[in-house]
């Protein structure tokens, strides 16, 4: 019997929240950025030198697609009905039959379907324009926009790919000191938090301010000891720097289960972990490099699984051609020259991490939960694992619609959720009190399951009471604006 929650979920009935400023705000600039790109991609084909009857076709589409986003623009801003999809991809009748129930109550509209809802449906909706024409079916609205971020994180990227090298040259030193194994596994933590909270900085404005805002991020990632120029020394006295920089980060973790993650990965051995991605470019790429270090430098795990998207989704989230694509970008020395003047010594180290990594992939030590040429909106069965994650369903649905992605994560030994969009899908994006721990909040939980994200939404739980009143008279808006982490863990159930 499916979980049943509580209290309600969010939507944007309620002005004071952050749905309903999404709706207001976020997603017409989302759909204007759509249609701006299209634009220019319908530009470029009409060039003279680019004349032909199949891009002739294609223009046409384009000019179709574009003229149906920027109608279902018009429509949410007067709050119309929800239209359904019409389209042969993945849960085309789950999301028009929770169309019709929320009809049928009355919260049908773009301003009072709950919240989660109303935010898959958008982007399946979105995807529906271009699955149904022939021209544009693989094409990702959001790659241009994400491949820009990506280009600009040059800096920080040769930053740790030059902290990486220092811990393989300082590998033997770790094996006879695991307390210097447990200061990075943190870092490692820390790091992926700071690069979901770049990704909410740059894409919150959607194109406004991108540049300033990376620069901000960089300046804010060189006060990590990770992304410091590690020496032996540095190596074997980072315990003691991580306690003082844990310390200085505290107060903007307002759930921290950083070590009970760390007792429980320190009890495995050649372990399988799991990670469900958020964002594509600068975040993936750290998730990677977890990944290398939990493989290449403990003993702890063996072969690590990542979970993306088959469309496009949420603008930023990784899909099978981007995981894809960072790879070969990580390889091409060339890649980030127009962001970062890299020294021959920098360019060397990143290819040297990057080179372990495809490694990694030809062995499949690293294995992406389908193949990586799945085309958008998958191939069939070959993409049964992950079509899951683009339904507007919680998580505690999951062993329900989708019982082969419930057992093969039940085969994992970590399964780290990244994101607010896993966050709220997880605990239902329902009206929790913050007080509710992590484990009512998600129903039906996950073996093994960490939960690693920025405040960028409502939902917010396993608080203490005393966390909780101290947060609201500091930063009513503690919820959303990105600068608080939530680092949730649940151990081993069966």
């Amino acid at each position: 019997m499916a979980f049943v929650a509580p209290y309600p979920p969010y939507d944007p009935t309620d002005k004071s929240g952050f749905s309903y400023e999404t709706v207001v705000k976020r997603w017409p600039i989302i759909l204007t950025s759509i249609v701006d790109q299209l634009h220019r991609e319908n530009h470029a084909l009409q060039a003279p030198e680019k004349a032909s009857e199949g891009n002739n076709a294609k223009v046409a589409e384009g000019k179709n697609i574009i003229e149906r986003v920027s109608r279902l623009k018009y429509q949410m801003a007067r709050d119309h009905a929800l239209e359904p999809i019409q389209d042969e991809e993945p849960y085309v009748e789950l999301y028009n039959n929770e169309l019709e129930r929320l009809a049928q109550e009355s919260r049908n509209t773009w301003f009072t379907a709950p919240w989660l809802y109303a935010e898959c449906y958008l982007y399946r909706f979105l995807r529906s324009f271009f699955a149904q024409t022939q021209h544009w079916r693989d094409y990702d609205p959001f790659f241009a926009q994400k491949v820009d971020v990506f280009q600009k994180s040059g800096p920080s990227i040769y930053r740790i790919a030059s902290s990486i090298h220092d811990i393989e040259v300082a590998k033997d030193s770790l094996k006879s000191e695991p307390s210097g194994i447990a200061a990075l596994f943190q870092e490692m933590i820390q790091m992926c938090l700071c690069a979901s909270l770049c990704k909410g900085q740059c894409y919150s404005s959607v194109n406004r301010h991108i540049r300033g805002f990376l620069t901000l991020t960089c300046g804010f990632f060189q006060d990590l000891s990770l992304l410091t120029h590690m020496s032996l020394s540095d190596i074997e006295k980072l315990q003691t720097v991580e306690k003082e920089a844990q310390s200085a980060r505290k107060e903007f973790i307002l759930k921290d289960d950083q070590e009970q993650v760390w007792d429980h990965v320190k009890a495995l051995k050649d372990g399988r972990v799991d990670f469900i991605l958020d964002n594509a470019g600068f975040e993936v790429f750290t998730d990677l490099v977890f990944a290398d270090f939990l493989v290449t430098y403990t003993p702890y795990a063996s072969k690590v699984v990542f979970h993306g998207k088959l469309i496009p989704w949420f603008v930023s989230d990784v899909t099978p051609p981007d995981f894809k694509y960072t790879i070969e970008s990580l390889l091409d020395q060339s890649y980030f020259a127009s962001s970062a003047s890299a020294t021959p010594e920098e360019k060397s180290q990143l290819q040297e991490l990057a080179a372990r990594i495809s490694r990694y992939v030809e062995q499949g030590v690293f294995v992406f939960s389908v193949p990586v040429q799945t085309p958008l909106g998958g191939n069939g069965q070959d993409s049964k694992l992950g079509e899951f994650w683009t339904n507007p369903l919680p998580y505690w649905n999951m062993e329900r619609e989708c019982v082969d992605l419930w057992r093969d994560l039940r085969n994992s030994d970590l399964v780290i959720f990244k994101g607010d969009l896993n966050y709220r899908k997880l605990t239902g994006d329902i009206k929790w009190p913050s007080t509710t721990t992590f484990k009512d909040a998600i129903g039906k939980y996950f073996l093994g399951s960490k939960r690693l994200r920025t405040n960028k939404a409502d939902v917010a739980v396993g608080l203490t009471q005393e966390t909780l009143d101290d947060i609201e008279k500091k930063d009513e808006k503690w919820r959303v604006n990105g600068k608080y982490a939530l680092i949730s863990f649940l151990p081993q159930t069966k």
